[in-house]
């Protein structure tokens, strides 16, 4: 059986320097793709397209990981622009709620981290904090910080323990979007994952960095999710 194809959204940044060269690059950490690989996956990457794309890009593909990156435009769940809010990503964020939505209406496994929680928060009607402190203290640097798992969900199946995870973010879920339901809590309150309680659906946000991370245990759940669809029937 072939490995499940996992597609990984892309950072998009207008100037990027490697070797004599600074261009406007799609890109992602290795990071992504490495735990994609190491859970048991393949990874392809799925830069920006136009939107009504989207449906036919994922039939490609066996789920979709959406990955971190900057906030996403208040605009898009009805809020004014805090000042504290980062410049809009506009052709990622209507991307990436175009792939959320099309990976729902297929049944796809989805993983959002962190940026791609709050876009799958978003993508269902859901609403944002613009800015918390105390989940990143140096720029550039994780922080780690202890997440608890809420009984009774996916996510705590899956990490029935409390654990220390790398995180990187100033916003955070305010409003759930539709279905959706919290699965982990930060000491403080905030909320850490979500998910959608159909055992059908396999759908998952995380506000931490498991990319960053030696823990495979969300990663790997995903991947056999998505090996379901690679199976080819019998008779």
């Amino acid at each position: 059986m072939p490995r499940p194809l996992i597609g990984i959204t892309t950072y998009v940044e207008d100037s990027t320097r490697y070797g004599v060269w600074d261009l406007p690059t799609s890109l992602v950490p290795t990071g992504y793709y490495e735990l994609v690989q190491a859970a048991g996956g393949a990874a392809v990457l799925l830069p920006p397209d136009e939107p009504a794309s989207a449906a036919e890009v994922l039939s490609r593909v066996d789920g979709l990981v959406v990955a971190g990156g900057p906030d996403v435009d208040p605009a898009h769940y009805g809020a004014a622009r805090d000042s504290r809010t980062g410049s809009p990503a506009t052709v990622r964020d209507h991307w990436e709620l175009a792939l959320i939505a099309a990976a729902l209406e297929a049944d796809l496994p989805v993983l959002g981290i962190c940026r791609g929680m709050q876009a799958l928060n978003v993508a269902l009607g859901g609403a944002l904090v613009q800015h918390i402190d105390g989940h990143f203290e140096t720029p550039g640097a994780m922080s780690w910080h202890p997440v608890r798992p809420v009984p009774g969900t996916r996510y705590a199946d899956l990490v029935p323990e409390e654990a220390q995870v790398p995180t990187y973010h100033h916003q955070a879920v305010d409003r759930l979007g539709r279905g959706l339901v919290v699965s982990a809590h930060a000491v403080d309150g905030t909320v850490e994952a979500i998910e959608l309680p159909d055992p059908q659906r396999w759908v998952l946000g995380v506000q931490w960095h498991p990319e960053r991370d030696k823990d495979t245990r969300v990663m790997s759940a995903l991947i056999e999710a998505a090996s379901v669809r690679t199976a080819v029937p019998v008779g």
